[in-house]
């Protein structure tokens, strides 16, 4: 059996290069300057980096790197792809200090390397969930301590709320809330899923009065120890399965992954820690992605992002 990281592209750095622009490049090399196409030419001098080409159009020179996660990066390219290949593979995440072992970088370069690949994963421009016949189940969960708040407190008044979506056999999509309140969750659910959808929560306030924007809302009781409902609403139809077990599964990983491999995270940095956990769900083996695949979806979503090292920090 062959190791996946024994490919050419994680050892060699001009076949790294290769393998991010026939990705990134699928028709050829693009001028990120001037969006030019045409009378493009990789510079081959002795003195000159891999994977330069110059644009005469506009005359100016480029990598596969500008305008993507890694610009401005000496990070060598293979160890950028080994990173997203063991951040993509690994189910509850990788901890900076094992980034910053394996890759041998500083332990500040992994951890920037880690929040430019968590940026990479992120989605952007969706469209609302589910449809007619799709299941969406929403619940919260809380993570972490807001900050300035004391370190000790009873409930939850002092954490992270964190809302998940998750369509049932499908994706996943986060947000980091201010409350539990209608007013913080409502609005969320009426933007990212379509109103035909069937909506399955628990017995929250929040969740009571759904059914003004969202017809099909179910509720299981957690209180009263009920987490599947079955219903059979016409007979000779298939059974009605009401549960938020899909949600709480998200979580479960979630918060493994946080506690056990990040352990601590800055309030101002959760929600890239949420595009990360809501990337490798939405990208699952069960949909049939893979681990290369996985990390292949997330080297594409590095184009047209930029992160610094100062807007990361701060």
């Amino acid at each position: 059996m062959k190791s996946a990281l024994s490919a050419k592209h994680f050892h060699n750095e001009e076949a790294a290069y290769q393998f991010v622009e026939a990705r990134l490049w699928p028709n050829g090399p693009i001028c990120p300057h001037c969006g030019g196409v045409d009378r493009i030419s990789k510079m081959g001098g002795k003195s000159t980096r891999i994977g330069v080409y110059k644009c005469y159009q506009c005359r100016k020179p480029f990598t596969v790197k500008v305008g993507t996660v890694f610009e401005a990066s000496h990070v060598p390219m293979r160890h950028w792809l080994q990173a997203i290949f063991l951040l993509s593979s690994s189910k509850k995440g990788i901890s900076s200090n094992q980034l910053h072992r394996t890759l041998g970088c500083t332990l500040k370069t992994a951890w920037f390397i880690s929040h430019r690949i968590r940026e990479a994963m992120r989605v952007t421009g969706s469209t609302p969930m589910g449809g007619e016949g799709e299941i969406i189940e929403a619940d919260e969960t809380f993570i972490g301590r807001i900050e300035g708040q004391p370190k000790r407190r009873a409930g939850w008044g002092h954490k992270n709320v964190v809302l998940t979506l998750v369509m049932r056999g499908g994706e996943a999509r986060s947000f980091h809330v201010d409350s539990t309140t209608i007013a913080d969750i409502v609005p969320i659910l009426r933007a990212n899923i379509k109103a035909q959808s069937g909506i399955n929560t628990d017995e929250a306030n929040q969740y009571k009065n759904l059914s003004k924007h969202f017809p099909l809302h179910d509720s299981v009781n957690h209180k009263a120890e009920e987490y599947v409902r079955y219903e059979y609403p016409i007979t000779g139809e298939p059974e009605k399965i009401i549960t938020t077990n899909s949600v709480e599964g998200y979580f479960s990983v979630f918060k493994k992954g946080m506690k056990g491999v990040y352990q601590h995270c800055k309030e101002k940095h959760l929600h890239r820690y949420l595009s990360e956990f809501d990337f490798r769900y939405s990208n699952r083996i069960a949909l049939g992605v893979n681990d290369v695949a996985r990390a292949e979806r997330a080297l594409k979503g590095a184009v047209g992002k930029r992160l610094t090292y100062r807007t990361t920090g701060n």
